[in-house]
């Protein structure tokens, strides 16, 4: 197979999360279409923002604002505000399937449609990276096992899969090498 030196599309999106007061995480998602190819300002085709408030108590949307910094059309940034309607949402079973219900084709953005759904992943694991910071500043009131909220998301993670094994052998989140040791050396520890 040939190609090019220079790519005809490139497309990022990043997420990071950030703790916040009050047992909240905020979680940034960007996503950014370019084309290489064609000099600036023309380069960037879309780049737009989701930013979310999670309460990682029940794991519910408390805050939502979407933002286009570089877009196609001047009218695009009028649908913006119907992502608001992430707010009271539950990123739990069933996300995915809302999302499409309310934001998917005509009634939101293809490209801020990809950044929710891009969202729910990474609060599941921006919420195990918080309980990990925690533990690891030697908070024990934090639940390793509030981990499981990835049950059912890999093999790693089925209901009798070695993730919830090694939590039980007494292996933390956050704590030693990555990758995680086999599940035998968290039972040889006992």
């Amino acid at each position: 197979m040939t190609r090019s030196e220079l790519p005809l599309h490139r497309r990022t999106i990043t997420v990071s999360a950030y703790e916040e007061p009050g047992d909240e995480i905020s979680v940034e998602a960007e996503l950014r279409d370019e084309r290489p190819w064609e000099e600036p300002p023309r380069g960037v085709v879309h780049r737009m923002v989701l930013v979310v408030r999670i309460r990682l108590a029940d794991m519910v949307v408390v805050a939502a604002e979407a933002d286009m910094g570089a877009f196609p059309h001047a009218e695009c940034p009028l649908i913006a505000p119907v992502f608001e309607g992430l707010v009271g949402m539950s990123i739990a079973a069933g996300y995915n399937r809302a999302i499409q219900g309310r934001f998917r084709g005509v009634s939101g953005c293809t490209h801020l449609y990809e950044l929710a759904r891009a969202l729910g992943p990474a609060v599941v694991q921006a919420a195990i990276s918080s309980g990990a910071s925690r533990r690891a500043g030697g908070d024990p009131t934090h639940n390793p096992r509030a981990t499981a909220g990835v049950l059912n998301s890999c093999h790693i993670w089925a209901p009798d899969g070695v993730g919830l094994r090694k939590l039980d052998a007494g292996w933390r989140p956050g704590t030693g090498p990555l990758p995680v040791p086999e599940l035998k050396t968290f039972e040889s520890a006992d």
